[in-house]
């Protein structure tokens, strides 16, 4: 297995998630600098490390620009790695059946947001080199996602918004990865949401009962890794599943078909001629 790759200044929107602290403690322990935001509290296991500066940051607001701004003002930190673990199910339950204006703005958590919150950060890239914009999809990339649309329409919008940045920005390397189920505490809002999350209120809670299931968060930033390390022409612009692409073991196949392919893994109409 090749070694972690050394990225001096991580910068990780939403910290206090449980992806974004995994993610955290896997680049302090490597000896990098981790920037991060927070929504109400940075997570206890956290606070005190050497190399961690986070801030009050809720991406939602407007104001968050700003923050982001006047954070990286002060300390002078620039970043190599941007990683969004932003994400919000609810509002879960049929479109028509949902407040709208709830819904709309979780549709903004789920998208707008964050690229808000890259488009403050990006003057604070480490200039003239290739810097990494990593965002997290979500269910309903092939097929419906039902009761969770605002999500699911959300994280579709950041999946082309990294074939944008690929097409626009040579100087990042943005690519999108689809973890599988992970055991985080996102889940409670689907136990929340009982009926209305229809199936899947069942599917999760056997998920959650059953601990030999989900995604390993190391496997997560080992995948961040992968794509950092074959850089734009292979992972620029691209969906990538944890779960189902053949990255592991150097992945040179599946790196191989993204050079000789540049619509693989982005979205498209199927059956298109």
């Amino acid at each position: 297995m090749a070694a972690p790759l050394q990225l001096p200044v991580v910068f990780i929107l939403s910290i206090s998630s449980d992806i974004g602290a995994q993610l955290a403690r896997t680049y302090l322990d490597r000896g990098a600098t981790v920037v991060g935001t927070y929504r109400s509290e940075c997570p206890a296991e956290l606070a005190g490390r050497n190399g961690l500066y986070t801030f009050r940051c809720d991406v939602s607001e407007r104001e968050s620009r700003d923050r982001i701004a006047e954070f990286f003002e002060r300390t002078g930190h620039r970043w190599d790695l941007f990683v969004s673990c932003v994400g919000q199910l609810s509002p879960i339950g049929a479109f028509l059946e949902n407040d709208f204006e709830t819904w709309a703005d979780s549709v903004n958590t789920n998208s707008t947001a964050q690229l808000r919150a890259l488009h403050a950060a990006y003057p604070y890239r480490h200039a003239g080199q290739l810097c990494h914009t990593v965002f997290f999809a979500g269910g309903g990339t092939n097929g419906p996602f039902r009761s969770y649309s605002a999500y699911c329409l959300g994280k579709i919008a950041l999946i082309k918004m990294c074939e944008l940045l690929d097409d626009e920005a040579p100087d990042l390397n943005a690519f999108i990865v689809g973890t599988g189920w992970v055991r985080t505490k996102i889940h409670e809002q689907t136990l929340a949401a009982g009926n209305r999350a229809g199936r899947n209120h069942a599917t999760t809670a056997a998920f959650l009962e059953d601990s030999s299931k989900g995604t390993r968060f190391d496997e997560i930033a080992a995948m961040i890794d992968w794509g950092v390390a074959q850089g734009r022409p292979v992972a620029g612009g691209r969906n990538f599943s944890v779960v189902h692409d053949g990255w592991r073991k150097g992945g040179a196949v599946l790196a191989e078909s993204l050079r000789a392919d540049p619509n693989k893994f982005k979205l498209r109409r199927s059956g298109n001629v």
